[in-house]
């Protein structure tokens, strides 16, 4: 998967042809879009901003050297491209549940942008990140830093009251002024999926069972068992654990909830205020609808922030 050329490492993710042809067809992509009406971020113009993304990327894979990392100049434009590419790639976590559920995504273009830039980021930021070849050793298992675990103890506390307010609504109960009948009758309403109802009628709820796997995902980042395959993977067993399988999905998860848990919590903290007014939605009182913000949004934001730290932890102790 890696090789040395010119002293410099070479992996075919991080080959300036494979970004050139990515931009090729993300520039395409958008082009597309754009002559054929079909809106992205809400705007079908916004495809010629996508198509400007791509020929920029193209023309930079083009322009990286064989045998040696980019230069500065360059590796400062595949950064700035790369947060561009990252910035298009909100929303691919919600597709993913979204499609984990059942359920059909709001846009099949706007799903296909999503991923093609979340590619793209990585893409790039491989190429942007390629250099010398060090001579390393192979990672042994370790923790994170006191710092860190003290982070993922506090994102792992943050789903607690998200958790015990979806799986009262689950259960039947009533929090906030919303009975369990009503949230049950606005997914129903919503179009939500068969495995979605299911799951409320056994008293579970989707996103509470999301938020535990997130809490195991955060954990495994910063804990040395979640650098080797546990005993329950038989084969696998005791074998390392590559590195962007639990990089993969903390990466999503940190880009998407982060930014979107931040900027919740300032608006909800400007709602509460009275700064900006409060749609009510299905709530009863303004208040309730605050209370519900201040409990989802908090434990995205707190959680999205403590991934984000933990898999950079994880990125750094496993680089052999």
């Amino acid at each position: 998967m890696a090789t040395t050329v010119g002293g410099w490492r070479r992996r075919w993710w991080a080959d300036g042809r494979v970004v050139a042809g990515w931009g090729a067809g993300y520039a395409a992509f958008g082009a597309g879009c754009a002559l054929g009406g079909t809106p992205l971020f809400g705007a079908a113009a916004a495809g010629w901003a996508v198509a400007a993304v791509g020929l920029c990327a193209a023309a930079a894979g083009a322009a990286q050297r064989p045998t040696a990392g980019p230069r500065p100049a360059l590796r400062g434009l595949l950064w700035a491209l790369c947060g561009l590419a990252g910035a298009g790639a909100f929303g691919l976590l919600m597709d993913v549940i979204t499609l984990l559920f059942g359920q059909g995504v709001d846009s099949g273009p706007g799903a296909a942008q999503h991923a093609l830039a979340a590619l793209g980021a990585v893409l790039l930021a491989a190429l942007a990140r390629s250099g010398p070849a060090p001579v390393r050793s192979a990672p042994v298992r370790s923790a994170a830093s006191g710092t860190v675990q003290l982070a993922a103890l506090a994102g792992s506390a943050a789903f607690v009251p998200y958790a015990a307010m979806k799986l009262l609504w689950a259960s039947g109960g009533t929090f906030a002024g919303v009975s369990g009948s009503d949230v049950h009758a606005a997914s129903v309403r919503n179009g939500a999926s068969g495995i979605w109802l299911a799951l409320e009628s056994w008293g579970l709820d989707g996103t509470a069972l999301l938020a535990a796997l997130g809490v195991f995902l955060l954990w495994g980042l910063v804990r040395p068992w979640g650098q080797v395959f546990p005993r329950w993977t038989l084969l696998l067993a005791g074998r390392p654990v590559p590195r962007w399988l639990p990089l993969a999905p903390a990466l999503l998860g940190a880009a998407t909830l982060a930014p979107y848990g931040v900027v919740g919590v300032g608006w909800t903290a400007l709602a509460t205020a009275g700064v900006v007014e409060v749609p009510r939605g299905d709530f009863p009182t303004a208040a309730d609808t605050l209370l519900v913000a201040w409990i989802g949004l908090g434990a995205f934001a707190v959680y999205g922030v403590a991934l984000a730290v933990a898999a950079r932890s994880y990125w750094r102790r496993t680089a052999g």
